[in-house]
């Protein structure tokens, strides 16, 4: 049986998210695969991919925080708002000073609304969005909260009527980083799109413990499921006859671990279950075994 746990890629571009779970279902041996946070084909980085009972914990590791590298480009707009789309607008960036390209991070950085892009898989009355923007029709999609902890420009680099800005940027689930550069350079009056993007970090899991499909092919490596939680999720230890009611399903008192899910691991060590704790017990989010 293949050990349940979580494979970190490094995701190449040009595959889907799902090009890559198919990929893995091969090498792990197992249809049982999913990942957490799908990345575009464009882009490049940590894709978390889930085996046997870790697909479990994708939904939860979806909501962490978020590292990405990208390069946003000045003076065009696309449809897609980045670089796979169709320019829709172009308009000269020479004249934008990289003040004030500091000036539309730092309006940007924090907790703000955002508008997800036309081309996105937000659902508008049970459709994808992608489908009915590609399909002809205006798609109203509804800003939505996000935080972006920090936006940091590394570079402006200006060539010709366009500039472009390497940027480093930490954020929340839900995040879409070309709408970061539509927001951007509309800001600034001038029109902007993302060219690249690679994602460095998801939660816990960085570019450090990624491998890339060829590297996984020679040697499939799976991150067992109890070091998984253990290092994406606070953890707490409980005694065998704690264990035996978490192991039923039953509720344990809080400990005041704090919001969000708690990996419980009993006295031997093994995974027990993600709880969370509300008001005065801890409940199970999913049971392991």
């Amino acid at each position: 049986m293949t050990e349940s746990g979580l494979i970190i890629v490094d995701k190449p571009a040009e595959w889907t998210s799902h090009d890559v779970v198919a990929r893995m279902r091969r090498l792990a041996g197992t249809r049982r695969v999913g990942h957490a946070g799908t990345l575009d084909p464009m882009a490049t980085g940590v894709l978390v991919v889930g085996v046997e009972k870790a697909t479990r914990l994708l939904g939860h590791l979806a909501l962490t925080e978020k590292v990405y590298t990208a390069t946003m480009r000045l003076g065009v707009t696309t449809n897609t708002d980045d670089a796979e789309g169709e320019v829709t607008a172009t308009a000269s960036a020479a004249a934008v000073d990289p003040a004030e390209i500091h000036k539309g991070v730092a309006a940007l950085t924090g907790d703000i609304m955002q508008v997800p892009p036309q081309v996105s898989a937000i659902k508008v009355d049970g459709k994808r969005a992608y489908k009915l923007a590609r399909a002809g029709e205006e798609v109203a999609l509804a800003a939505r909260p996000i935080t972006v902890h920090a936006f940091e420009v590394l570079d402006v680099r200006p060539h010709d009527d366009v500039i472009d800005v390497d940027a480093v940027i930490t954020c929340s689930s839900g995040t879409y980083i070309r709408a970061l550069a539509r927001d951007l350079g509309a800001g600034l009056g001038v029109g902007g799109h993302l060219t690249r993007l690679r994602r460095t970090r998801v939660g816990p899991y960085d570019l450090s413990t990624a491998r890339t499909l060829d590297e996984l092919a020679a040697e499939c490596v799976i991150l067992p499921i109890g070091e998984a939680v253990a290092a994406a999720f606070p953890r707490r230890d409980v005694t065998a006859e704690e264990a035996r009611t978490v192991r039923h399903g039953g509720p344990l008192p809080a400990t005041g671990l704090g919001a969000g899910p708690i990996g419980v691991f009993g006295p031997d060590g093994e995974l027990l279950a993600l709880m969370e704790e509300r008001g005065r017990s801890a409940k199970a989010l999913a049971v392991f075994v």
